[in-house]
């Protein structure tokens, strides 16, 4: 197999991909850097230009996947300032955008594969921004008597749940066709989402998709 040459960067973007690739159908334990090379075409070395060992490419992946989360909520935020319950639906629609188009990668950012999370400050810092983010949404919301009052990061871990649940059974196709049949994800999000609000949202409040979607999800398995 010829090795690939890679401009400056690109061998660790195409290393973290390779490694995503991997930890998605093997396992951390099918995950080594001798086959996230193999799989990138380079050879055996050239992982360890950017990685020491299994686990530090697994803390690259994670921060990546932190950092996308971060970006995407950051972005709601901006755009949608001075609306609380609107950051609040787009917030998680991202959230569930994310999953969907790239649930390998979502999967390994929020799982526990990576070992001695402290011992990786890149990481530490990105995960706290990401959800530093949910919490700056959730008192935006509470300030405007969408949410309930309290400790903000308290609040945020209520809401943080019902969304991710939300995307696991999607993701684990737990949610059955005939319901899908019926509502769009979005419109499922939204009566989730509705459970915790204060206020009243309706699924044909905010149904509409947005046109400036950056992702497009495959079709989604659902138990028959």
């Amino acid at each position: 197999m010829p090795v690939k040459k890679y401009h400056h960067g690109d061998l660790k973007n195409a290393l973290i991909k390779a490694g995503i690739e991997i930890l998605s159908k093997e396992g951390v334990h099918g995950l080594s850097l001798r086959k996230v090379a193999q799989k990138a075409g380079v050879s055996h070395t050239a992982p360890y230009s950017h990685f020491a060992d299994k686990q530090s490419l697994i803390a690259a992946i994670s921060i990546e996947g932190f950092r996308t989360i971060y970006e995407l909520l950051d972005g709601v935020i901006q755009r949608y300032q001075g609306k609380p319950l609107r950051q609040l639906v787009e917030g998680a629609w991202a959230y569930v955008q994310f999953a969907l188009s790239d649930p390998a990668h979502f999967k390994v950012t929020l799982s526990s594969v990576l070992e001695r999370e402290k011992d990786y400050p890149a990481f530490v810092e990105m995960s706290h921004k990401g959800f530093g983010t949910v919490v700056g949404i959730v008192e935006t919301c509470q300030a405007a008597g969408v949410l309930r009052p309290g400790p903000a990061d308290v609040e945020a871990i209520s809401v943080w749940s019902t969304v991710h649940g939300f995307v696991s059974l999607l993701l684990e196709g737990q949610i059955y066709h005939s319901i899908l049949e019926r509502y769009t994800v979005r419109e499922l999000l939204i009566s989730c989402l509705a459970h915790v609000t204060l206020v009243e949202l309706t699924p044909e409040s905010y149904s509409e998709m947005e046109p400036s979607g950056i992702y497009i999800y495959p079709a989604i398995s659902t138990p028959a």
